[in-house]
């Protein structure tokens, strides 16, 4: 194998073909990048651990085809580092050399025949906007479990029918619903697919820059699996499996209190407020006509409280919050205005974005935060 590739080009492809590879593989071959070069002059780099893959084809000048497997972390790292000049891959017996100007670096080679066949690309769902998906995906994702003891609320549920692509999260505390439309291979299709929110994430954020993201689901033959292309990069994974607990019921019918604040205000208001916040510890918001005061602490701890302007709409009502899952929620809304919307003072809150102080909110993304019960 013989071929010469621009140094960018390489690095990009290693670096974003081995970031999802196991820190500690089962097997040592699945530490490794596999490289093949086709007589064509395209060079494809691709990584699988047996629950997700990754393949990228980017262009290169191959003079001898063939196919070797290293090390994907080293290769990274040394593509990374390389001069910016074009790079000359040689397979030298067992060995590969990677020159490039005056760098020239000898990686030892995998046993090929022993890395596990990729999975088939399933046939192409839909196609959605690669910015909208990124966003939407960052909008949701924050609300997904980091327990791995709860496999299930670690996904991101996608409920699709037709043009509206819906996409559920919840880690018990709170629930993120965003909601965006695509461009379906069939307008009739109808399905669901939960899939891991780290993958989703990845895809979304590693895809979402080159234009458009093409998405692939294949929910027969017993293998569940999800497909990502965009730029010549795909990727598939397992979907997870199980029943996802029933949430949109979750969201309240109606609400007949609700306030709108600034939003950015609220957001700096909350950060300095949580300065006295211990672990664990929650931001009390007490709305009256006219303005919501913030305070933390009490007791012989360290206090600090901040009244900011509101429009309330309703009766007084007062909640407590997880800081963190406070900020989270104004951070994913991106209208100059939030609105929180009560039912009483221990029932979820829903927050919706406004783009103005008066007016309809906007349905599109959603976050329901569980408050903390306080003492009177």
């Amino acid at each position: 194998m013989r071929f010469q590739v621009e140094r960018d080009v390489l690095a990009d492809a290693v670096t974003w073909t081995a970031r999802s590879l196991p820190t500690r593989p089962p097997v040592p071959v699945l530490a490794g990048v596999r490289i093949e070069a086709d007589a064509t002059g395209g060079l494809q780099l691709s990584s699988f651990d047996y629950e997700v893959s990754a393949r990228a084809t980017v262009p290169a000048a191959v003079t001898e085809p063939g196919v070797v497997l290293v090390s994907g972390r080293l290769l990274a790292e040394i593509s990374r580092s390389l001069p910016d000049k074009p790079v000359d891959v040689v397979m030298d017996g067992t060995k590969v050399v990677v020159t490039c100007g005056p760098s020239r670096f000898t990686l030892l080679t995998m046993p090929v025949e022993d890395y596990p066949s990729l999975p088939t690309m399933p046939p192409a769902t839909g196609v959605v906007d690669g910015d909208a998906f990124t966003h939407a995906v960052g909008q949701v994702s924050v609300a997904a479990s980091r327990d791995d003891t709860l496999p299930l609320l670690t996904g991101v549920r996608m409920e699709i029918e037709g043009e509206r692509v819906t996409l559920l999260a919840t880690d018990r505390y709170r629930l993120a619903l965003r909601e965006l439309t695509w461009r379906p291979t069939d307008p009739q299709v109808s399905t669901v697919a939960l899939v891991r929110a780290r993958t989703l994430t990845d895809a979304a954020r590693s895809l979402g820059s080159a234009g458009e993201v093409t998405v692939a689901l294949s929910t027969g033959g017993g293998v569940d699996l999800i497909g990502f292309e965009a730029g010549g990069r795909h990727t598939t994974s397992l979907l997870v499996d199980g029943d996802y607990p029933a949430v949109r019921r979750l969201f309240p019918d109606q609400t007949p209190i609700h306030a709108i604040l600034d939003r950015a205000g609220l957001i700096e208001a909350s950060k300095r407020v949580s300065l006295v916040a211990e672990r664990n510890t929650p931001i009390r918001l007490s709305f009256s006509d006219g303005q919501v005061v913030l305070d933390a602490g009490q007791g012989d701890d360290a206090q600090a409280s901040e009244a900011l302007e509101a429009t309330l709409v309703g009766d007084d009502i007062s909640v407590a919050f997880n800081p963190q899952y406070l900020l989270d929620g104004l951070a994913a809304i991106d209208t100059p205005f939030v609105r929180l919307a009560f039912t009483h003072p221990n029932k979820p809150v829903e927050f919706t974005g406004q783009v103005e102080a008066t007016g309809d909110d906007l349905r599109d993304y959603r976050y329901l935060l569980v408050p903390i019960r306080f003492a009177s």
